[in-house]
């Protein structure tokens, strides 16, 4: 008989989900941060580039739209999976019992909530 529960069956789908993430977080988030915080602030690209009317068309694209999911949710994943971890090396059992409800329960639900903004756009 299996005693194992949900979570740990379903730990390659966390560890797959943690890879993702920090490779979307080591390759687009910084080119996405370069762009938006640092080139166009600094007035090397041109401020129009983020008009509110430029940006309202830009997001009623689909592809726009699943970037944008992309570089929110797996991500999250990533350091929710990297929190759990850490915290599990302490060693407390009762914490080690509701710490994988409370990071990946909390990173699917602020990715539904991410879903439902970005759909909402």
């Amino acid at each position: 008989m299996n005693n194992k529960g949900i979570f740990e069956r379903l730990e390659p789908l966390w560890w797959s989900l943690f890879g993702l993430g920090g490779a979307i977080a080591a390759f687009i988030l910084p080119a996405h941060i370069i762009l938006q915080g640092i080139l166009i602030p600094a007035g090397i690209l041109p401020p129009e580039l983020l008009s509110y009317e430029r940006m309202v068309t830009l997001l009623g694209y689909p592809l726009v739209k699943i970037y944008f999911f992309i570089i929110i949710c797996f991500p999250l994943y990533h350091a929710v999976h990297r929190i759990r971890m850490t915290l599990d090396d302490l060693r407390i059992s009762w914490l080690s019992a509701i710490l994988p409800v409370i990071c990946y329960g909390g990173a699917t639900i602020l990715s539904i909530v991410a879903i439902i903004g970005i759909l909402r756009l």
